[in-house]
């Protein structure tokens, strides 16, 4: 449990799904997942403070493609009614992830509220504490409450926690957004299962980049690329310039590429326009309260 302060500031860290397999469709309408999640040093950064009422503001590149509506707003709502407190607080975000880009920006921003308001309330602010709440608000916000790898099974509410050696990618995002329910929705049209993503959470625990370009996949890839090939375009000119793997991350259409380190990153992210480089998982310490 946090001290009480009148201000608590976390780093969101953005998300690359290093493998993600869709098991099957469930009879609520959401998918069973198995997926590796690897949080970046990209982040938006959360901040709840103490206030008269309930207020939002959106800060920085991306804010205005983010409404007051938003998942970490009701993340925070959430929290108090279930606490039985009054919620007013001021939410501030400085969005630097992508909207709607499969690098879980919304969900992060909801983990990071959610363990903020917490640690400003004087409640237990702990992943372990706030994972129920968090299922209920979205199948990615359990895996984000970690800052650290995690394998995450389920709906996405089962999570095993990761040692990862650190890695370095290429990030390229699109000028578009996809919604995950539509990714989803493609797949069940015609996406297939694929392999187990033990191979990938081995060679991220050894540090073994070159089994780990091999492994990496996304199930939700060929579907979303049936309607926007541009996705696969990047990930050849990736290939081509010499990563050791690239996929689409989550539902998409950001595509990550992986270099052997930080400098080949770096060249990857120089030979593909509009990339840059991404290094996970966070330093230790990255996104805790900051009250």
């Amino acid at each position: 449990m946090c001290r009480v302060s009148p201000s608590v500031r976390l780093a969101a860290h953005a998300k690359i799904n290093v493998s993600l397999r869709v098991v099957a469709t469930r009879r609520d309408g959401y998918h069973d997942i198995e997926t590796l999640v690897l949080p970046v040093d990209l982040h938006d950064d959360v901040e709840v403070s103490s206030a008269d009422a309930f207020e939002v503001s959106m800060e920085g590149p991306f804010a205005e493609r983010v409404g007051a509506a938003n998942l970490a707003a009701d993340a925070v709502l959430a929290l108090a009614a279930r606490e039985g407190r009054d919620p007013s607080v001021r939410l501030t975000i400085h969005k630097r992830i992508p909207v709607g880009a499969g690098m879980g920006g919304g969900s992060a921003d909801a983990a990071a509220a959610l363990r903020a308001a917490a640690a400003l309330w004087g409640l237990p602010d702990g992943p372990e504490a706030l994972a129920p709440l968090a299922a209920r608000l979205g199948s990615d916000v359990p895996a984000l409450l970690w800052d650290e790898a995690t394998f995450v099974s389920g709906r996405g509410e089962r999570i095993a926690r990761v040692q990862a050696a650190a890695t370095a990618w290429a990030v390229r995002p699109f000028d578009l957004e996809i919604r995950a329910r539509d990714a989803y929705a493609w797949w069940d049209e015609r996406g297939t299962s694929g392999a187990d993503p033990g191979v990938a959470v081995a060679a991220l625990e050894a540090g073994n980049v070159e089994v780990l370009g091999e492994a990496i996949a996304n199930d939700l890839q060929a579907p979303v690329a049936a309607w926007h090939p541009e996705v696969l375009e990047v990930i050849e000119a990736f290939l081509t310039a010499g990563a050791v793997g690239a996929i689409m991350t989550g539902s998409g259409p950001t595509v990550v590429a992986l270099g052997r380190h930080l400098g080949h990153a770096a060249t990857l992210a120089g030979a593909v326009p509009g990339a840059f480089v991404a290094t996970g998982p966070p330093r230790a310490g990255e996104g805790r309260p900051d009250g």
